[in-house]
């Protein structure tokens, strides 16, 4: 079975047991070659000292110049030899004469290595010679007389012990040694293995890899863009549509957030390690709806997701909902409205009521033709006109007045809003309005809609006839999800109201009691504001 087959567990175990083998292999090595050099050093001692011995011998001294003196100096010296563990004496004369020799046979013969040339020359020293019987470390020991002159050398040897007999020697130690090191070594990679596995969540590698490359493709295809930071600040998710929204490109995980988007506020997520929903920034050159929430793992926060989406499309989709649904509706409003219409001039002419007809011709005409005309000539948003015609043609298909203060008008916007900002805003306030009086027993229901500007103001005013609020409904209006509705999709509406109101640094006062309806007055400063086509306004310049 290939290394590619097995199993991560079994992987990182003979991984991590071949390297407790390899390294116990280095270790024994680099050991026994301690050994060998403290075991020539002790050798090398315990010759120098038998040497010594040998060359301060009186005898020595006194016979290694005389004729026939190895028969006083070989018994003594072979003695020695035996007694301190050596392999060899060797006493010579000036002339290089043995007088001592383990194999007496030798004695009288010539010392030929140049290894002891400067022994007799006063000197000594330990050498290291190789021969048949193997390495060796000998002691040259110059022989010294009372008379201070050097009649001799002693040559004191021992055999070196070879890497076989080093090993032989320790094999116990060694066996024990290596039975506890692997026992241990097997187990430690073990282990190991089994915490790497279910750090892995007891995924394989090629498993990883499969979901690693479903991840990314998953964050590429999203339409919204989303980041992630880890503890230190660094990015570790950036997908394209990020980027996009952003203005970036290149590669930017690793990189610290702040360095690449300083304002994103994701790091304060780490922070508090509570989420943020739905929240409108300004990051760079961009305008977005970001969530924000905390990544964590066993209680611990390891680090921040943040969602992004272009504020142009979450304006959309709001718009969606305040505005084209409630155009939608008006055109059905409408058409049901001119059904009722036609069949009522159809009636008048079956009835030779032409003149009445012809008359109620003129009357709705001109009623249209004039609510139409203020909203264009009032309005500069197309929006907020339409929204106001599909609001007042919807009130009459739910049996509510829908009034519209006459001096009611939009040339310019607030500094920091535009037309999907007031579509909500508007929509939001007249929808509640319409949901107050659905439940209301009037039998004039009634909507009152004011929308004045001057240059220091813009104020919008919703008033109805409906059925008010508590003081514990007025007191929790603003929070997201709060509803006396029992349906889905409430409690939304007035906290997207609130959020636009304090982006704008507006001011939100309500008016309510229970039975006797509600007023809601909004006003936004227009210090800074710009015109329709998005152009700045320009202090001093006419309106």
């Amino acid at each position: 079975m290939s290394m590619d087959k097995l199993r991560i567990h079994w992987k990182i175990t003979i991984l991590s047991f071949g390297l407790v083998l390899f390294s116990l292999l280095i270790g024994g090595i680099i050991i026994l070659g301690s050994v060998a050099r403290l075991r020539e050093d002790e050798l090398g001692r315990r010759v120098m000292i038998t040497a010594r011995t040998v060359a301060d011998l009186p005898v020595v001294q006194e016979y290694v110049g005389a004729p026939d003196g190895w028969k006083q100096i070989a018994p003594i010296a072979d003695n020695i030899r035996i007694i301190n563990d050596v392999a060899y004496i060797v006493v010579l004369d000036m002339n290089r004469n043995r007088l001592s020799h383990p194999i007496w046979a030798r004695i009288g013969e010539k010392f030929e290595d140049a290894d002891a040339d400067a022994a007799f020359a006063e000197h000594t020293y330990l050498s290291r010679a190789s021969g048949e019987a193997g390495t060796a470390v000998r002691a040259y020991v110059p022989v010294i007389d009372e008379q201070h002159r050097q009649v001799g050398v002693v040559v004191a040897g021992q055999l070196l012990p070879t890497l076989g007999e080093m090993i032989s020697n320790q094999r116990h130690f060694i066996i024990v040694t290596m039975l506890l090191s692997l026992s241990f070594g097997i187990w430690g990679s073990w282990q190991l293995a089994r915490h790497i596995k279910r750090q892995m969540f007891n995924l394989e590698p090629q498993e990883i890899a499969r979901m690693f490359r479903e991840r990314s493709a998953a964050f590429q295809a999203m339409h919204e863009g989303v980041v992630a930071i880890d503890t230190k600040e660094n990015i570790t998710i950036f997908n394209d549509r990020a980027k996009q929204i952003f203005g970036i490109s290149g590669d930017v995980i690793g990189l610290p957030i702040r360095d690449v988007l300083p304002d994103t506020r994701l790091p304060e997520i780490l922070e508090q390690k509570t989420p943020v929903y739905n929240r409108e920034l300004r990051v760079g050159n961009a305008l977005i709806w970001s969530n924000r929430i905390p990544i964590s793992e066993q209680q611990q926060t390891i680090g921040a997701l943040a969602i992004f989406q272009d504020r142009t499309e979450v304006t959309r989709m709001a718009e969606e909902l305040t505005g084209v649904r409630a155009f939608v509706d008006a055109l059905r409003v409408q058409n049901h409205e001119y059904m009722n219409k036609l069949h009522t001039i159809a009636g008048l002419i079956q009835l030779d009521k032409k003149e009445q007809a012809l008359q109620y011709v003129f009357e709705v005409s001109e009623y249209q033709e004039e609510l139409s005309g203020f909203l264009q000539e009032h309005f500069c948003s197309d929006s907020i006109a339409g929204l106001l015609l599909s609001k007042i043609s919807r009130g009459k298909e739910l049996g509510i007045h829908v009034e519209l203060d006459r001096r009611s008008g939009i040339k310019r916007f607030p500094a920091d809003l535009d037309h999907h900002d007031l579509v909500i805003v508007i929509g939001n306030l007249v929808e509640n309005a319409f949901d107050a009086l659905a439940t209301a027993e009037q039998d004039r229901k009634e909507v009152y809609v004011s929308i004045e500007q001057d240059d220091e103001v813009l104020s919008v005013l919703v008033e109805d006839n409906g059925i008010g609020m508590t003081e514990e409904t007025k007191a929790r209006m603003l929070e997201q999800g709060y509803s006396t509705k029992q349906s889905e999709n409430r409690g939304v509406g007035l906290h997207l109201v609130n959020r636009i109101v304090q982006k704008a640094a507006g001011e939100l006062r309500c008016e309510s009691s229970p039975g006797q309806g509600a007023s809601f007055m909004i006003s936004f400063p227009m210090r800074g504001g710009r015109d329709c086509d998005g152009s700045a306004d320009v202090p001093g310049r006419s309106h």
